[in-house]
């Protein structure tokens, strides 16, 4: 599945650091501007507990976990919608992702310049949400002038596109992302992904602080959770320096060691990957046996023919049913065979919602 989370953020903030935390991709991290010009894309593995002891309890031969892909894209601007800097290069790129990872400088050091001399991540968001805004603005206008003719003649689509535009339209120039507008129906859904707009996409603030503020936050930490309050937008903190520094070591009984040192119960690179895969919507289903414990990504809301496909599409197309055993079921018995003993396991057909964590076999027609 070939979605993408895209690093965004001003210069300097921390964003090619916590990128080559995430992917062991060689990203250039340096202190000044535009250290980084073209998009680099990092395979990320997805961290799941739940491999590790399905393979313990299947003695399997191979553990094979998801991934998600993240993108750390150049550093944005002032004027950036207007071609300033490498603004529309920036803007190219974070067109092409399914969500935002934003990035925001949470930490004082004098050695680290910032592009407008202080730290300030209230502005520094700021100046991206104009930004998107802006750009937003322009597209919303530029389809408004054609629709509105369109829908005048009693086009049914084009009242539906003039609508959703026209409510965009009062939020971006009120300061708002597209995101905070709520569609109605699946004709707006449809409507909305065709715009390809900036500011509808999901978005993760990653406030990046010093190793003091590791744990607990900081004051520049609390002015984004309230600047935040409104949008219904996640907030995660992680000490990219730190980060840096956890994968260097070598083994990982020397990371957790690192990690109970600093009072912290998992890296942070863990928890902005697993926050990354839910912001795309993304779950996993399982298979488990003897030669392979594998972990499957699927859209969220999907059913059971459509994660068969994951796996080939001759299974989505010949598919007869699945058998669905329960992550909490298969750990508490230990095998399959006492699952299906204890009348656990369940045969389901083509419009069971797949859930998170199920462990699942499908049969079908060849």
């Amino acid at each position: 599945m070939s979605l993408q989370c895209g690093i965004v953020g001003l210069p300097n903030v921390g964003k090619s650091t916590l990128f080559n935390c995430l992917s062991n991709a060689k990203a250039q991290a340096a202190n000044f501007p535009f250290c980084t010009i073209e998009p680099n894309v990092g395979v990320i593995v997805v961290p799941d507990e739940r491999l590790t002891v399905l393979g313990e309890l299947v003695h399997t031969q191979k553990i094979v976990p998801t991934t998600v892909e993240i993108v750390d894209i150049a550093g944005l601007v002032k004027g950036a919608s207007k071609g300033e800097g490498l603004g529309n290069k920036f803007l190219a790129n974070i067109r092409e992702t399914d969500a935002i990872l934003h990035v925001l400088r949470c930490f004082d050091d004098e050695n680290v310049t910032h592009v407008d001399g202080s730290v300030n991540p209230i502005r520094d968001k700021e100046i991206i949400d104009y930004e998107l805004q802006i750009k937003d603005l322009e597209t919303v206008d530029a389809r408004l002038t054609r629709v509105q003719k369109q829908a005048a003649t009693g086009d049914k689509q084009a009242k539906v596109l003039c609508d959703l535009l026209l409510r965009y339209k009062e939020a971006l120039e009120q300061g708002k992302a597209a995101r905070t507008v709520q569609l109605l129906n699946k004709d707006e859904e449809k409507a909305s992904k065709e715009l390809f707009l900036l500011t509808v996409k999901p978005v993760l603030y990653v406030c990046n602080v010093d190793e003091a503020a590791a744990v607990k936050g900081n004051k520049y930490v609390e002015q984004v959770r309230e600047a935040i309050r409104e949008e219904g937008a996640d907030l995660l903190v992680v000490a990219a320096k730190i980060e840096s520094e956890i994968a260097e070591f070598e083994t990982y009984e020397e990371r957790e060691m690192f990690l109970a040192e600093l009072g912290l119960k998992e890296s942070g690179v863990n928890r902005l990957i697993k926050a990354a895969y839910k912001l795309l919507n993304l779950e996993t289903f399982l298979t488990a046996g003897p030669l392979e414990v594998h972990a499957w990504t699927y859209l969220k809301g999907s059913k059971a023919p459509q994660c068969a496909g994951v796996i080939h599409t001759d299974f989505e197309k010949g598919f007869i049913r699945a058998e669905v055993i329960k992550y909490a079921d298969y750990v508490h018995y230990g095998s399959e065979n006492a699952v299906k003993e204890a009348g656990k396991m369940a045969v389901e057909g083509k419009e069971y919602l797949v859930q998170d964590g199920d462990i699942m076999h499908f049969r079908f027609a060849n």
